[in-house]
């Protein structure tokens, strides 16, 4: 180990967690969160805490094993210095945050939170752990400043269970919305700065949600249900004569019917444009877009339980080369461009690749304990030991500017449509391994893959 920390990252690392482990009030918490630390950072196929500590600290596994699960450490205050860390690499009104969740795949039922669930890793229903995720990201350079245990609603009922886990008594069943909303709040109040919120129909398909960052002033574009009624934006709204007999209307009558996103979006399929959004790692990656201003089916519940017309806002759908459509929603400017909306909207992927090195590579599905506690204190070290790397990617300096990494392909509209290529996931660049990464000077980024 001190070879390799002798390559020089080990004493940048030092420099870099020093305002991290002034947060930490007790003396051995600061002992021993740089050794974690490096445990996830260097190679090796496990990142739970025996083969960790036998690379790091082999006398010392007791010490690791209660830093990490059972010493009383807050993570509020590291999680605050983590957004500052995370805004000087890459905030700026041009960045975005990407809001999304991961899934942790568990055996048995008493770990925190673990549920036969939706796994996007699996791709299926599986027994797992859910945690809600909020990513800074800029000129495709991501960084992790949120991970929050889902807590299913079964679990808030049996106290037992809670108990054993070590759930606070104020933890209680929220909706991954809401709990995506305070998480904005927390990034905000630390002094993030991005520009523009994104996530997928799992966070967009709630009216809430939506009306959250609108009262909140945030621009988003956000995907939402093929069945999510919508209105044309010139609808009007008549307030209906009163009639002689029987109670006033109390709610005006819309000019037009509401209709699903699908039906209207898809009416217009002259509307579709090919539009290349990035180059990735075997070409331009492209797909057809359309856009058009509606207003949403989420005002005021009027007679017959039909949804009153809400704010006016862009409706995009996609239809990707393997057939597949989506349809979001967006609150850009009616000025916004096709190819403005769509780099948006695809700007998102970012997450999804983060996630898997942090699991790939960070060990941030390898933590074996069962607490509440331990769970996150493992997370917040995974986003840390992350977010050290990232700053080493960059040239271990502060970014002034995005041009210190290779700016993303600007959006243009594409000749021909182009099937995608390649791996599973055809939107993520190739990238090279975090420990691989670190074992010469430390590379910029190559954000454009």
């Amino acid at each position: 180990m001190e070879e390799r920390l002798a390559e020089g990252w080990g004493a940048e690392l030092e420099r870099w967690v020093a305002p991290f482990l002034a947060r930490l009030r007790r003396k051995a918490q600061r002992h021993w969160a740089p050794f974690y630390l490096k445990g996830l950072i260097l190679p090796g196929e496990r990142k739970s805490i025996e083969p960790m500590a036998a690379r790091v600290a082999p006398a010392d596994t007791q010490q690791l094993h209660h830093f990490v699960s059972a010493s009383p450490w807050l993570t509020a205050p590291l999680e605050e210095e983590l957004v500052k860390s995370a805004d000087r690499l890459v905030g700026g009104q041009d960045a975005v945050l990407v809001v999304d969740d991961t899934a942790l795949v568990k055996q048995g039922r008493h770990s925190v939170g673990v549920k036969r669930q939706y796994c996007g890793q699996l791709g299926k229903r599986a027994n797992c752990q859910a945690l809600v995720s909020l990513t800074l990201a800029r000129a495709e350079v991501p960084v992790c400043v949120g991970l929050r245990l889902f807590l299913p609603e079964d679990w808030c009922t049996d106290a037992g269970r809670c108990t054993a886990a070590g759930v606070p008594e104020a933890i209680g069943h929220r909706p991954k919305w809401q709990m995506a909303l305070d998480e904005i709040d927390r990034v905000l109040a630390s002094g993030a700065r991005f520009g523009c919120v994104l996530a997928d129909a799992e966070y967009g398909k709630a009216a809430l949600f939506r009306a959250g960052l609108g009262e909140r002033q945030l621009a988003f574009a956000v995907g939402i249900l093929p069945t999510q009624k919508v209105y044309p934006a010139d609808v009007k709204l008549a307030v209906p004569e009163r009639k002689a007999t029987g109670r006033p209307r109390k709610h005006p009558i819309p000019s037009a019917a509401s209709v699903s996103a699908t039906e209207l979006i898809e009416a217009q399929p002259e509307t579709f444009r090919s539009i290349t959004w990035r180059t990735g790692t075997k070409g331009p990656l492209k797909a057809a877009f359309a856009a058009r201003r509606v207003r949403v089916a989420d005002g005021p519940v009027a007679t017959g339980g039909q949804h009153l017309p809400g704010e006016e806002v862009w409706l995009i759908g996609e239809h990707r080369a393997t057939g597949e459509r989506k349809y979001y929603l967006s609150n850009l400017p009616p000025d916004a461009s096709l190819e403005t909306l769509a780099a948006l909207i695809k700007a998102r992927w970012t997450c999804e690749q983060m996630h898997q090195q942090m699991k790939d590579e960070l060990g941030l599905d390898h933590f074996e304990g069962r607490s509440w506690r331990g769970l996150h204190h493992h997370a917040l070290l995974c986003q840390l030991a992350f977010a050290f790397l990232q700053h080493l990617r960059l040239g271990g300096k502060k970014r002034s500017h995005p041009a210190r990494a290779r700016a993303a392909t600007e959006p243009e509209p594409a000749r021909d449509p182009a099937a995608h290529r390649g791996r599973s996931d055809p939107r993520a660049p190739a990238l090279p391994t975090l420990p691989a990464a670190l074992r010469a000077s430390p590379p910029a980024v190559n954000v454009a893959g």
